[in-house]
């Protein structure tokens, strides 16, 4: 079948949208422009894309590095509205701490609990 033309929808949670806002633009521009490309059907890979089974199977979390950081968002592709960001922060330690990951699992119930 391979890449359809259809483009798909970028779903926030409304408390990640706000998180993004405050991001540094060089970090916004660059997460854009990845949401940008998952909703015209491009499989991202590492370093820029990890799966996150932690969170849930499908979710995975985009990693954005720049001048002031490394930031992340976490996205969810089996949704069949669309593309879920359902969490966004600043990473401060090496490794995603666990209140990250346990408000991510929240915030993704969320959303997909408004689809029944």
């Amino acid at each position: 079948m391979g890449h359809s033309a259809e483009v798909k929808s970028a779903i926030f949670h409304p408390a990640t949208r706000e998180v993004i806002r405050r991001f540094p633009k060089t970090a916004c521009d660059a997460l854009g422009k990845a949401i940008w490309d998952l909703q015209l059907g491009f499989r991202l890979g590492m370093p820029l894309s990890k799966p996150m089974p932690t969170i849930a199977p499908g979710a995975a979390e985009l990693r954005i590095k720049d001048d002031t950081g490394a930031y992340r968002a976490f996205y969810y592709m089996k949704s069949d509205r669309g593309i879920l960001i359902f969490h966004a922060f600043q990473k401060r330690a090496q490794k995603t701490p666990d209140a990250e990951i346990r408000l991510g699992r929240k915030r993704l119930k969320e959303l997909l609990n408004e689809e029944d």
